[in-house]
């Protein structure tokens, strides 16, 4: 057996049980209040170990994010297709998020940074700016559709944001903020479909 690939198990073992134990220790305590002390503590690791995987708390958070939303993600990626129709692509890709809006982790996860977020500005800032560090799968989607003549948008990010502000109207901010049950599978389509064709008519 290779040594080597034995050594890298192990390492993903124990990022894996390091991101976990964030998880349960943020959804538990909250952000201020978790550590990265606590953190190597649930995992069953030295507090070491934890910062060779992530040099710090805000990493750490942001990469459970992004984790989660990779999770959403699975299956084939949805890129801009020139011989399909457009709502068409626009409901699968709206339909994926819409998916991970439904996530109960992700949702906890979301309280839990908009509350470090409202006591440090700077710290929100932050947030925001890593999981902007890559383009979303929408905002590829949308430049993709401009490049080939398909939609008439002078600023493609803009015009993403604004679609997925349709969405968070429904399928985010209301559970967030209020505690609203997660949209089923009839109202998930019918802010999907509405989302689609309000994006269409002013920009197709």
């Amino acid at each position: 057996m290779d040594p080597g690939a034995t050594h890298q198990r192990l390492t993903d073992r124990k990022r894996v049980a390091i991101v976990d134990a964030a998880i349960e220790e943020f959804l538990a305590a909250g952000y201020d209040a978790t550590s990265m002390d606590r953190i190597a503590a649930r995992a069953h690791v030295s507090k070491r170990t934890v910062y060779n995987h992530f040099p710090g708390k805000e990493a750490l958070f942001a990469a459970i994010l992004h984790q989660l939303w990779d999770a959403s993600q699975r299956g084939h990626a949805l890129t801009y297709r020139a011989d399909k129709p457009l709502r068409a692509q626009l409901l699968d890709l709206l339909g994926r998020k819409l998916r991970l809006l439904n996530d109960e982790s992700f949702l906890s996860l979301a309280r839990v940074a908009i509350a470090a977020g409202i006591h440090s500005p700077e710290r929100a800032r932050d947030m925001v700016a890593r999981l902007g560090e890559r383009e979303e799968d929408l905002t590829v989607w949308v430049r993709a559709a401009v490049a080939d003549g398909r939609l008439k948008i002078d600023d493609p990010l803009f015009a993403a944001l604004q679609l997925q502000a349709l969405v968070k109207a429904f399928a985010f901010w209301p559970q967030v903020t209020m505690g609203q049950a997660p949209l089923g599978e009839r109202e998930q389509r019918k802010v999907a479909e509405s989302a689609a064709d309000m994006f269409l008519a002013r920009y197709a």
